[in-house]
């Protein structure tokens, strides 16, 4: 198809101005990145088409301007100096907003620009808005955005029940192929929280779009989403983070490059030829982080090129890479302990993973086409459970 630019459910909603929000008082759930094609952020825009009904806006981790670097770094509550309104921070004591943040609202926007993949923490905060919303009798609307790695592909193991946490709350595969609109029927429903939900969906996406072909301006939802094709290769990448591989942060390149000082490029990519990784090109590189694991010091490691959106698949790529590491270096390689998204005792690998068996399997040097095997039964349900809550 030709470049057309989508639009996006914020500006449905601006046009239809729809009847049954007139004279309710909204709430926002937002950060820095929640912007319409003009760039123009929505609680402005909101403020000026709803006035002084837009009462109150809230943020997810990261921060209302997407300012907080890394995990566990919370935000206070502030006030926005654009619209003058209220911030409650969702990502500070509380992660799920309690009946005083909801005194002065009736309807709750949510408008959330998501990666697509399990781990990512702004689906768990829309759930947990969802919970306070069925409780204190609230609508939410669901203003839908992008999947920006595709509508289409799911990968991954889904979530195991005792590897639930603020980074896993649902059973769902590491790689969802949802918008979150899409997303927030589907736990709305199957998780039993009833709330009164609404979703407004996009105009001109198609399922297969990656977020280039959107036509769309990306801003940065979190502080190392550069880019959306950091988003492309996170559904992966995202695992090191558990581990004392660096992921890039502290370079500009978070999560597309990613090594430590011990790797060695050839025997890595020796090993790595038994799997097949279709979609990419791995390019040895050489990299020093100013933050983060082992800032300071020269790290050799991978950029991942994605050359094949279509047929790319970043959980395998990188579980294969770490199928590696372990393999050949037991003794440098090593896993992050505990805390982890406040988890305090369980490993943070298995949390971001969502399964304990995926790594004992990896520990135990089966190959990971093989490991795939144990899923592919579960990501089938899953596709079939999915359709159903199919927007587009």
């Amino acid at each position: 198809w030709e470049l057309q630019m989508i639009t996006i459910g914020l500006e449905v909603l601006l046009e239809s101005q729809p009847d049954h929000l007139r004279g309710k008082r909204l709430g926002l759930l937002t950060n820095q990145a929640s912007v319409n094609r003009d760039l123009i952020h929505n609680s402005i825009l909101l403020q000026k088409c709803y006035g002084d009904k837009l009462t109150t806006l809230f943020s997810p981790q990261h921060g209302f301007y997407s300012e907080k670097q890394d995990n566990m770094i919370e935000s206070d509550h502030m006030v926005d100096e654009s619209t003058n309104l209220s911030v409650f921070s969702l990502y500070g004591e509380l992660r799920k907003p309690n009946k005083q943040m909801l005194e002065n609202i009736d309807v709750l926007l949510i408008d959330l620009v998501d990666v697509g993949t399990r781990v990512y923490t702004f689906l768990y905060t829309m759930g947990y808005c969802l919970e306070a919303a069925a409780e204190f009798d609230i609508q939410v609307i669901v203003l839908d955005r992008p999947n920006p790695i595709n509508g289409n592909t799911i990968e991954g193991n889904l979530l195991a029940e005792d590897c639930s946490s603020f980074v896993g709350l649902y059973p769902l595969p590491m790689r969802h192929g949802l918008t979150f609109g899409e997303l927030a029927v589907l736990v709305n429903e199957t998780c039993d929280i009833g709330a009164d939900l609404q979703v407004i969906p996009m105009q001109g996406w198609k399922r297969e779009m990656i977020f280039r072909d959107t036509g769309f301006p990306w801003v940065f939802p979190s502080p190392n989403m550069p880019t959306p094709e950091t988003a492309e290769v996170y559904p992966g990448q995202v695992i090191w983070e558990g581990t004392n591989i660096s992921e890039g942060r502290g370079t500009t390149l978070p999560f597309e490059i990613f090594g430590c000082p011990f790797l060695q490029h050839e025997d890595v990519l020796s090993e790595l030829q038994q799997n097949d990784l279709p979609g990419c090109f791995i390019r040895p590189l050489l990299f020093q982080p100013t933050s983060g694991k082992w800032a300071g010091e020269v790290c050799k490691g991978f950029q991942i090129h994605v050359v094949e959106s279509s047929e790319f698949m970043p959980y395998r790529t990188s579980l294969a890479f770490l199928h590696v590491l372990l393999k050949l270096y037991p003794e440098q390689f090593s896993y992050k302990l505990p805390p982890y998204e406040y988890e305090f005792k369980r490993m943070p690998i298995d949390l971001i993973l969502g399964a304990q068996f995926v790594r004992q399997e990896l520990e135990k040097g089966t190959p990971v086409l093989e490991i795939e095997g144990h899923w592919l039964e579960e990501l089938e349900e899953f596709k079939k459970l999915r359709q159903q809550y199919l927007i587009y």
